[in-house]
């Protein structure tokens, strides 16, 4: 590969530090929903928790999604549509927390589900563009993601579903991010 070649490559991905923070939160929320999703039901503090840090994962990724156009303009429509989702949706559970709980089984099902959908497409767009292996794979774990909750929106445990399908997949994103960001990090150094 050409050096041209490789600064084009370098120029279509974000910076490593960025994926480093969003794989390190993900892999904080999926442990965070394992753990909560393990013990009894009536741990009402333990859900609020994890609805609140949900929120909070939700508006970062959001915000990081829009910062992500200023660094790679491609495909900046889907990048500021998914941002803006992100955000919008971070925002809601954080400003109505109670709610958000009490509609997190059965509506929220819904929309992880399309959200894991759309992202998992644009993950898959971005790597036969140039974006690499890692973004392959997280497309499809995104789609699959997508997929499994809304077939299970309408069944009556949807809820308990997403909690651990949210869990695997945060293990699994996150694990799969913290690589691909010293991937990263190695062919800029």
């Amino acid at each position: 590969m050409t050096t041209e070649a490789q600064a084009q490559v370098q120029t279509r991905q974000r910076p490593w530090w960025l994926t480093l923070i969003t794989g390190i939160s993900a892999l904080i929320l999926g442990a965070f929903f394992l753990w909560g999703a393990a013990g009894p039901a009536e741990k009402l503090d333990v859900y609020l928790f994890l609805v609140t840090f949900l929120g909070i994962w939700w508006l970062m990724q959001g915000i990081f999604d829009i910062v992500a156009i200023f660094i790679d303009h491609s495909m900046w429509g889907w990048k500021l549509f998914m941002g803006i989702v992100s955000i919008a949706a971070g925002w809601y559970i954080l400003a109505y927390p109670l709610a958000a709980a009490v509609a997190l089984p059965r509506i929220m099902v819904l929309v992880l589900g399309i959200w894991g959908l759309m992202y998992g497409i644009i993950l898959l767009i971005m790597a036969f563009s140039g974006g690499g292996w890692g973004a392959g794979i997280l497309g499809v774990l995104g789609i699959l993601f997508g997929i499994a909750l809304m077939a299970d929106y309408g069944k009556l445990f949807s809820g308990l579903a997403m909690l651990w399908s949210m869990a695997v997949l945060g293990v699994i994103f996150g694990i799969a991010l913290i690589f691909q960001a010293f991937r990263q990090r190695k062919a800029t150094a």
